[in-house]
């Protein structure tokens, strides 16, 4: 058993810092079918002790019993780990495939108090709007933002699937440590102008999904035979009918270079997303979701595989020949209002 830690890197220009790579927690009580709760906070406690410190959660992750159930591990480890946590996303408990967007200053401070109650600490050590409201300016909602930062309740401020253009209209308001958006092998859209800006203002890039919500490890090939009747991955027209099947087929490259260099598939994805920080120039750290201590033990020894050239040319055509959207409305994505 490997107690290997994992590097560490800053996050934007005055952020803190954490390992390169973090822990998306969503999976953990939300999202996708039953889970073993003992199994997922000894989760947590292994990815700590492999030097994962971000820890990704949100209000709209089970209306807030996602951050109620990370509570006890981030008292315990305050001062070791950085809490990320959302607002803005509503996900009606009576009905799953429903969102609600609200970008505005009264929701935002209502938010944002329940966060901090919910989590049990002063102080939120970044904070995201999880999805833009096109109704609401940009600016007007990191404005309200920054007002917490004065205050004290937030260290740190990030944005979920915004544009280039949004990003840069957010910095010129107050500093931005990172972007939170899709990125994989499979989800390249945000290479269009996101990831530019992000490079240009110093903004580190913060993968969620980088795992294709595991596609990507080889791990399903029929929605319907694979995920509990309950698991939000029913939704995503990626892993349903046509598109599942001709999605399998293009991980034939990913499974030639994992054999090739003896790893997982999923270590050869994650491998793509960290090696995106040189190609692009830019700080990435992605945060694959897992609940289960072998596979953050698996994850995070993915950032010690180095693609070749040739490898990371044979992953390129791949996002192209995708099948289906990576949500059904796309409306809620940056790429939806480019």
């Amino acid at each position: 058993m490997s107690t290997e830690k994992i590097a560490t890197a800053q996050l934007g220009n005055g952020g803190p810092r954490a390992g390169v790579q973090g822990l998306g927690c969503m999976g953990m009580s939300f999202a996708y079918g039953p889970t073993d709760t003992q199994e997922a906070q000894a989760t947590l406690e292994r990815a700590l002790e492999l030097g994962v410190t971000l820890f990704d959660t949100a209000d709209a992750y089970g209306q807030g019993e996602n951050e109620k159930f990370l509570a006890p591990f981030v008292q315990r480890h305050r001062d070791e780990v950085t809490i990320a946590t959302k607002f803005a996303l509503g996900i009606p408990a009576d009905d799953p495939t429903a969102r609600v967007i609200r970008n505005d200053r009264a929701y935002m401070r209502e938010c944002v108090e329940a966060s901090l109650r919910r989590l049990g600490v002063d102080e939120i050590d970044l904070y995201y709007m999880h999805r833009k409201d096109p109704e609401v300016p940009i600016e007007e909602t990191v404005g309200a933002m920054a007002e917490l930062v004065r205050e004290g309740k937030v260290k740190h401020l990030g944005l979920s699937e915004v544009s280039g253009g949004e990003l840069r209209a957010a910095q010129a308001v107050h500093p931005i440590a990172a972007l939170q958006s899709e990125w994989s092998v499979f989800s390249r859209d945000i290479e269009e102008n996101a990831v530019g800006a992000a490079r240009e203002l110093g903004v580190t890039l913060v993968a969620y999904s980088p795992l294709g919500r595991g596609f990507l490890t080889g791990a399903f090939a029929d929605a319907d035979k694979d995920l509990s009747g309950d698991d939000f991955r029913r939704q995503h027209p990626r892993f349903t009918g046509e598109n599942a099947q001709r999605n399998s087929g293009l991980l034939a490259p990913v499974r030639q270079i994992a054999e090739a260099h003896g790893a997982t598939l999923g270590q050869v994805a994650l491998a793509w997303v960290h090696q995106q920080a040189t190609v692009h120039g830019l700080t990435v750290l992605p945060i694959p979701g897992t609940r289960k201590r072998t596979r953050v033990e698996e994850n995070t020894a993915a950032t010690r595989v180095e693609l070749t050239g040739a490898e990371l040319a044979l992953l390129e055509p791949i996002a192209a020949q995708v099948s289906g959207p990576r949500y059904a409305d796309m409306s809620f994505s940056s790429a939806g209002r480019e």
